[in-house]
């Protein structure tokens, strides 16, 4: 049995990445100004994934993988 305590990389496993439903609400409390600390506590996704992701937003305006960027 699981807890919601349980870190996402032993559910996920480190290799996947998140879904585009679960990056929005990343963005989501970005943009209401949460820290991002308190985005990682708060959807318990890993600090350096939310770091990516913020950062990935602010300078691409995106949060598509790049395989989805590709056309």
């Amino acid at each position: 049995m699981q807890t919601a305590s349980t870190n996402i990389c032993e559910r996920m496993g480190c290799s996947q990445e998140l879904s585009e439903f679960k990056r929005g609400p990343v963005i989501g409390c970005h943009l209401c100004n949460k820290s991002i600390c308190d985005i990682s506590w708060l959807l318990n996704i890993p600090r350096s994934t939310v770091s990516e992701l913020t950062t990935k937003w602010k300078q691409l305006g995106t949060t598509a993988t790049r395989s989805a960027t590709k056309w």
